[in-house]
């Protein structure tokens, strides 16, 4: 998943969907949505839900965030937000070896 940042969710929805064609997967209010491209999802979130607002983020789902995050941490990368769970999943943020910003998340057990 490619998280995006967006001021109006509403207009980059309609450029993702309308303008690009893209089908709409999720939306959690005026805050997140997320796009189907293809082999990729595009995620579009606000300040109030994008982990490092203001970047272009790489999510990963995987089994075990925890793991995943603190072998991102000893192999040179950084932790700016440790493992916590949200509404929906758990997730933490951190940095690779060069500064670009990954979000590792799973859902949560329902």
């Amino acid at each position: 998943m490619i998280v995006l940042s967006t001021e109006n969710l509403e207009e980059s929805l309609a450029f993702y969907t309308e303008t690009l064609g893209f089908p709409l997967k999720i939306r959690d209010g005026d805050h997140f949505a997320a796009v189907d491209g293809g082999n990729v999802t595009i995620a579009l979130a606000t300040a109030l839900d994008h982990p490092i607002p203001g970047q272009v983020v790489v999510g990963i789902k995987t089994d075990d965030v925890d793991a995943d995050v603190a072998e991102t941490d000893a192999a040179g990368g950084g932790i700016a937000k440790a493992a916590y769970d949200d509404a929906h999943e758990r997730r933490a943020v951190a940095y690779d070896s060069q500064g670009n910003g990954i979000v590792f998340y799973s859902p949560l057990a329902r």
